[in-house]
């Protein structure tokens, strides 16, 4: 298991369309992922439960990976974010 802390990147935070390109990139490997905040931890291969963190630019999120490629699941979500999820 990996965890780590993250920090929402973009302008607009993690809308709809960030919240996509996050779930399409994790459920490209067979890990459970899971991001959460201080008050709840979602599905962070489910685009509403994404949405329901209501993370806007800034937030720090927990970054969790369990499974086989958890270490390649890590780099890809952090290139995305890196990328600011292609948005900026």
């Amino acid at each position: 298991m990996i965890s780590t802390t993250i920090i929402v990147p973009n302008k607009a935070g993690l809308h709809a369309r960030a919240a996509a390109k996050f779930v399409a990139t994790a459920t490209a490997f067979k890990s459970k992922v899971t991001l959460g905040n201080s008050d709840k931890s979602v599905d962070g291969k489910s685009i509403l439960s994404l949405m329901l963190l209501a993370a806007p630019q800034g937030s720090e999120l927990t970054l969790t990976l369990d499974g086989a490629d958890e270490d390649t699941a890590l780099k890809a979500i952090l290139a995305l974010l890196e990328q600011r999820f292609g948005e900026e």
